[in-house]
């Protein structure tokens, strides 16, 4: 079976890696009249090397230092990296800045290739290897071969071949799993084609997409599908994982599609402004980088400026790593363990880079032990505890299991979520219709302490008020999400003992009224006035009239001793003393049984009272379900409502 990867070239302009591609393969990469003229690489250049079972798309990149950002591009899904060193120039900067971006984007394995061997003497060259291992130590082209070479004469051609061979065998036991993975291809080149339209090309990071298929353009949440595909210059119906292609795409228009866009199976990728990362620094650069430091952030094929948050420092030293959250000036799409690389703002140059914890983050406003503990399992080896914590950052928007392979790397998501679940971090909360959004108990812990806060604040504003109504509540926190969402919430947290629901109202426990002396005598003194009155209870206005003292405080006092039973609301500012609901209960229960039914009339003469409190209390009472109208009369519908 053959093996499908990605070859790119890397060294420093002039080098010679254009003409040891033409050599090994037959094909000119070079394809801008511009290029031609000047006899350099420019754009990103492809070709093929078919090497027994492996079947390498090669992309060769500028070496010139003006154009990084075209070899950062063509870099994107490389598999095995060719880095390519003149034997009469030797070592020169972009040599070492091309070695800083490939160890940056964790490649697995490689060759170094000495290029005009035929215009160097022997030990000339011997003393040129010298300086390669000492630049390639601790990196991973340590123990790569150097393989001495001429374009012109085809010197070594054969042995290059070999070793590259070998790396591909290093590259694909490290790559395999990306086929399990949905499908994503970073674009680096747009272009269109009469009577065919938009055509765009990259390298297949993961996954297979086929002719027909529906694919999203992100960012931009764009739906395209699959019109055809090439794969160096053969039409064929399927590309995969490792493969170059070119697609022919329906439903855009060329000028809408730029480079740094992808192309992904949908739902795999997001578009997000904020990425959580863990970034080191070179350790040979200058200059610490500081806390909300800007810089420029390489991500695929696309270029972005950053705003870089330390969450743990104030600033990061050469040749150290940290967790920061990158904020993007444009949107991004990322996954789980994807590596990044950072170059300065200005002078432009290759300062760090890392890989990507959470692809899209929410702000992490305060870094306190959990949240650290829960960044350091982002990168654990163990994909469930990754799952997990991919999980804890998700926070209230919960996640579904196909979001795992973006989140947390994980290619077999349905065994991950029953590990999650059953006797993992999972909670789910219930939303209307049958519907949940699950989330990480510590998370949902950590929702409870800041709903409580909120609460604690509201009954220290208003420390008259039992409960405070739900959508107050809501409204205050709305920043959590809408009113569904925090009903589940206020109901996971009085199964837990945290708030009780009542009456519409939310009390959180522990706090209630905390009544001054001047305040409980007020208080006694109302329900004695609503007591005294029966069934003819004063209005509110009247109640405030006859309270001597704490006048202003009434209508929360009334409103407490609502909420605390004592005293039942049954018209606006109209009450009647808990005892009368009682009693009022039992006689017409007694009334209606022996006669069948009771008009308003014979309602207001059973009770005591006039007509003018009489209408509304039956209208109350046919409200809570108590009675139920039948004509001009009443009868007894729930003896236990009210």
């Amino acid at each position: 079976m053959t093996i499908d990867l990605i070859l790119g070239t890397a060294g420093h302009i002039d080098h010679g890696k254009t003409s040891l591609i033409r050599a090994l393969t037959g094909a000119e990469t070079d394809r801008l009249p511009e290029e031609k003229r000047r006899g350099i690489t420019i754009e990103l250049g492809f070709a093929e090397l078919v090497i027994d079972d492996f079947r390498l798309g090669i992309v060769d990149v500028p070496g010139h230092e003006r154009f990084v950002r075209q070899m950062l591009a063509g870099a994107t899904s490389m598999d095995v990296a060719l880095l390519v060193v003149a034997a009469d120039d030797s070592v020169k900067q972009q040599t070492r800045e091309h070695l800083d971006i490939l160890r940056l984007l964790d490649l697995p394995a490689g060759v170094i290739a000495l290029t005009k061997c035929d215009l160097a003497d022997p030990d000339w060259m011997d003393l040129v290897e010298e300086e390669i291992r000492e630049l390639v130590a601790g990196s991973f082209l340590e123990e790569a071969p150097i393989i001495r070479t001429s374009a012109t004469t085809n010197e070594g051609l054969d042995a290059l071949q070999q070793a590259l061979q070998e790396a591909a065998k290093v590259a694909a036991r490290s790559r395999s799993a990306k086929e399990l993975v949905p499908f994503r291809m970073a674009i680096d080149r747009v272009f269109t084609i009469a009577g065919h339209g938009t055509v765009v090309t990259g390298s297949v990071a993961t996954g297979t997409t086929k002719v027909g298929d529906t694919l999203m353009l992100e960012p931009g949440a764009r739906e395209v599908r699959v019109r055809g595909i090439q794969n160096h210059d053969r039409t064929t119906e399927e590309i995969h994982r490792g493969q170059r292609a070119a697609i022919n795409l329906a439903g855009v228009h060329h000028e809408e599609v730029l480079r740094g866009q992808e192309l992904s199976a949908p739902g795999h990728l997001l578009a997000s402004r904020l990425l959580t990362a863990n970034i080191s620094l070179l350790p040979d650069i200058h200059r610490p980088l500081k806390n909300r430091s800007r810089a420029r952030i390489h991500l695929g094929t696309a270029e972005s400026m950053v705003s870089v948050r330390l969450l743990d420092r104030d600033q990061l030293a050469p040749g150290e790593s940290a967790i920061a959250q990158l904020y993007v000036s444009d949107p991004v799409v990322a996954t789980w363990s994807q590596p990044l690389v950072l170059r300065s703002e200005s002078p432009i140059h290759t300062i760090g880079g890392g890989v990507v914890l959470d692809p899209t983050a929410e702000r992490i406003r305060h870094a306190d032990e959990v949240t650290l503990q829960q960044l350091r399992l982002l990168n654990a080896d163990d994909p469930l505890q990754r799952a997990g914590a991919a999980l804890f950052f998700a926070g209230l928007r919960g996640f579904q299991k196909e979001d795992l392979a973006r989140s947390a790397g994980v290619d077999n998501p349905d065994e991950i979520a029953i590990a999650l679940a059953d006797g993992g971090p999972l909670q789910r909360l219930n939303l209307r219709k049958g519907a949940t959004v699950q989330v990480h108990r510590q998370a949902l812990e950590r929702t409870f302490d800041q709903v409580a806060r909120t609460l604690a604040k509201m009954h220290d504003q208003n420390p008259l008020l039992s409960r405070h109504q739900e959508a107050t509540v809501a409204h205050r926190l709305a920043w959590l999400g809408d009113a569904i969402l925090i009903h589940a919430i206020l109901e996971k947290m009085q199964a837990v003992g945290r708030v009780t629901l009542s009456g519409g109202g939310v009390t959180l426990v522990g706090h209630g009224p905390q009544l001054s002396r001047g305040e409980q005598q007020a208080y006694d003194n109302i329900l004695q006035q609503y007591e005294t009155a029966a069934f003819q209870p004063p209005s509110l206005t009247d109640v405030v009239k006859e309270t001597p003292k704490n006048r202003e405080s009434v209508p929360q006092l009334v409103a407490l001793a609502a909420a605390n039973g004592e005293l039942v609301e049954f018209a606006q500012d109209f009450y009647l003393h808990a005892n009368h609901a009682a009693e009022m209960r039992s006689r017409l229960i007694q009334e209606m049984s022996q006669r069948g039914g009771l008009t308003v009339s014979e309602i207001r003469e059973v009770l005591g009272t006039t007509r003018k409190y009489a209408v509304p209390l039956c209208e109350y009472l046919d409200k809570v379900g108590f009675t139920r109208r039948e004509g001009d009369t009443r009868v007894i519908a729930d003896q236990t409502a009210i």
